[in-house]
């Protein structure tokens, strides 16, 4: 199993960054790579567009509104991998309010693609994710 994790630390509030993107659906009010998410089976699932017209279909496996996170598995992706869990967190920077550290990390099987590979592809997503969320709350 492969693994990676970005952060970035944003100078706005934990809870201002987490009424942005703490909703399961709110992918699209952030993130340009998503142009629209359809939330399905009471919330709990989301189908994703992107610009190339393909449907990301991902299933909310845990969500803690106090902790300020969600864990999320992708179902139907067009990426090389299997058995993908992610988890987007936002936290408090000690000894700096008003500053917030956000998380995006995950675990996958890589299945076309060599490890390395695979790795590079999510650390790449959430890197440039993370931007994107740095000027939306900018």
């Amino acid at each position: 199993m492969a693994s990676t994790s970005v952060s970035r630390t944003l100078p706005v509030s934990p809870e201002r960054v987490w009424q942005l993107i703490g909703g399961f659906g709110s992918l699209p009010d952030w993130l340009p790579y998503i142009l629209s998410s359809t939330l399905e089976e009471g919330g709990r699932r989301r189908r994703l567009a992107n610009p190339e017209g393909d449907s990301i279909v991902e299933q909310l496996v845990a969500f803690n509104e106090e902790e300020r996170y969600y864990s999320y598995a992708i179902l139907e992706a067009p990426f090389p991998v299997t058995d993908y869990i992610s988890t987007l967190r936002v936290h408090a920077v000690a000894g700096a309010p008003g500053t917030s550290e956000v998380q995006w990390s995950g675990r996958f099987v890589p299945t076309d693609a060599a490890e390395d590979e695979a790795v590079a592809l999510f650390t790449g997503i959430y890197s440039d994710g993370l931007e994107a969320l740095s000027q939306a709350v900018s």
